[in-house]
């Protein structure tokens, strides 16, 4: 499991000129079963998306492919983890540590 941090590097305003097309890009990867989670930060300086997948550089692509990245207003952060412990509904993503 992978959580993608986005920070912002360009105004709000230049941000939403492209939220529309990041939203089609999301929902695109939901529909994929890659993304399972995704919210604006709080304060509003980006975002936190949870994606689903073992292979790093497949998540690379994706985070590159973001419109947000293409238009240059946002710099991701990219941290894999393994999820031993999930609420219920995650249980499909829960994994055993490697010996």
């Amino acid at each position: 499991m992978f959580v993608l941090e986005l920070t912002y590097t360009a105004p709000v305003e230049r941000v939403d000129e492209l939220l529309e097309a990041h939203v089609a890009w999301l929902d695109g990867l939901y529909e994929e079963g890659v993304f399972i989670a995704s919210g604006r930060k709080n304060p509003r300086d980006g975002g936190v998306i949870l994606a689903v997948g073992d292979d790093r550089a497949r998540i690379e692509e994706i985070a590159a492919a973001d419109p947000f990245t293409v238009g240059g207003v946002c710099e991701y952060r990219i941290t894999e983890f393994i999820a031993t412990k999930t609420a219920p509904g995650l249980a499909p993503y829960r994994r055993q540590l490697p010996s």
